[in-house]
């Protein structure tokens, strides 16, 4: 008899030809050297790494059968695991006809919670391969040397936080391209994703308002370099004062903004648009959602569905957000609005974007000519002007004042002044537009 040792992890029982592995071979000399007293029970064992009585069991199975018992009596035969071909053939047909596009992954689920067909995920994958819908990628080797840094211990003491433009509706609807906001817990991997127009800094806001007013303040927040966030200009390194909207309002709301150098060191909300960009888009083609408003009533059964099914625990019990402040709480239209400095004119007219504001006679503190105020463009596009916390008094110009005059006014103020405006002041000549009122 012929015995044959290769390196290989299959191997077949041909006539008098007997293929076996090297771990096969290897216990066959064991077992061999125990028969022949060369070692005792507890030696050959130890050097299997089985228990003593696996070892007995082998020994008398050897003694019996010769060099065939080291091999395992399934080798050569089918798996009593195989997938039926009926079942296999109506998989790839509903593979082929619904989810061409989709990953092993989502197709697995798919199959199991739509179609009700109980089966594993390694045999979709190998399905997929075998028709060619899916390509195994080669692992790219890492040009740079990253170490992955371990998730915070606490629910809401990091939110990640990013813009993904992406055409999230494939054609659907007349934008090429939509952005999807969205906000990943690093303890949990709890995300917040919503549909809008952009990545500017009403949209932002608008996100943050609601985020804060449903789940409280977090610690503090990871976000890229991008213009809406940080001041790239050169000038800025050495000028703290070179902040945006932004850092302005988390600076007001105690939230620290923390910048990322690289994607990769926010690297969980980065995979998560990727993951979005993979499951998103295919739930919302089977939903036939095609504009914003769907997608945001959509998505929120959606995320409901996904952080159940992918969010981890934290470390730590506990909830690290915090609430805001009755003070907080009347100021929030204030803190999530547009603020800009401008200076009083001489005729007590503030300009802002072409838009022209006379200041009233009486207002809730004194007001001086070339004073400073503060602008704030509030997310529901009205404009309020304000000096010390305070919020002054305006009515908007028609059209723009001739020009500044000099007046003898030095002052507005909380009462009344003795003061008479020209007759070509823009108070004279503002008609106001008389609307009946109707009950």
């Amino acid at each position: 008899m012929l015995v044959l040792h290769v390196n290989i992890k299959t191997c077949k029982i041909m006539q008098n030809i007997i293929i076996m592995t090297n771990k096969e071979s290897q216990r066959y000399e064991i077992i061999n050297n125990l028969i022949n007293n060369k070692l005792n029970g507890t030696q050959a064992s130890k050097q299997l790494n089985l228990s003593v009585r696996q070892t007995k069991r082998l020994k008398a199975k050897i003694i019996k059968e010769g060099l065939k018992g080291i091999i395992h009596k399934n080798r050569g035969k089918e798996s009593n695991r195989k997938l039926d071909e009926e079942i296999k053939n109506k998989v790839k047909n509903i593979i082929l006809e619904k989810y061409p596009d989709f990953s092993s992954q989502l197709t697995y689920e798919k199959i199991n919670e739509v179609h009700n067909i109980k089966i594993s995920y390694s045999s979709i994958r190998r399905i997929r391969i075998n028709e060619k819908l899916n390509k195994v990628k080669k692992r790219k080797e890492n040009t740079k040397y990253f170490s992955q840094r371990e998730r915070k211990e606490y629910y809401g003491e990091l939110v990640q936080f990013d813009g993904s433009y992406h055409n999230w509706f494939e054609g659907r609807n007349e934008e090429k391209e939509q952005c999807l906001l969205l906000s990943v817990d690093d303890a949990t991997g709890d995300m917040i994703p919503k549909f809008d127009k952009n990545e500017g800094i009403e949209a932002v806001f608008n996100y943050w308002k609601e985020y804060i007013q449903n789940k409280g303040k977090p610690i503090a927040i990871y976000i890229d370099k991008f213009s809406t966030y940080k001041v790239n200009h050169k000038n800025a390194v050495d000028n703290q004062e070179f902040i945006t909207q932004f850092q302005r309002a988390m600076k007001e709301l105690d939230i620290q903004v923390i910048f990322a150098n690289t994607p990769q060191a926010k690297g969980r909300v980065e995979r998560m648009n990727e993951t979005l960009q993979d499951r998103l888009i295919k739930e919302m083609r089977l939903a036939g959602i095609s504009n914003v408003q769907q997608a945001n009533e959509f998505i929120k059964n959606f995320t409901l569905e996904f952080n159940k099914k992918f969010n981890v625990s934290a470390k730590k019990k506990g909830d690290l957000h915090r609430k805001l402040t009755e003070k907080e709480k009347e100021n929030l239209n204030s803190i999530f609005s547009i603020k800009n400095k401008r200076k009083v004119r001489n005729d007590f007219v503030v300009q802002y974007k072409n838009r022209y504001f006379q200041l009233n006679e009486l207002q809730p503190i004194t007001i001086y000519r070339k004073d400073e105020v503060i602008i704030e463009e509030h997310l529901d596009n009205s404009i309020h002007i304000c000096k010390k916390e305070k919020y002054l008094n305006f009515k908007e110009l028609p059209y723009k004042p001739k020009k500044e005059i000099k007046l003898m006014l030095p002052a507005i103020t909380t009462h009344k002044s003795n003061y008479v405006p020209p007759t070509d002041h823009p108070w004279r000549n503002y008609q106001f537009k008389k609307e009946r009122v109707t009950n």
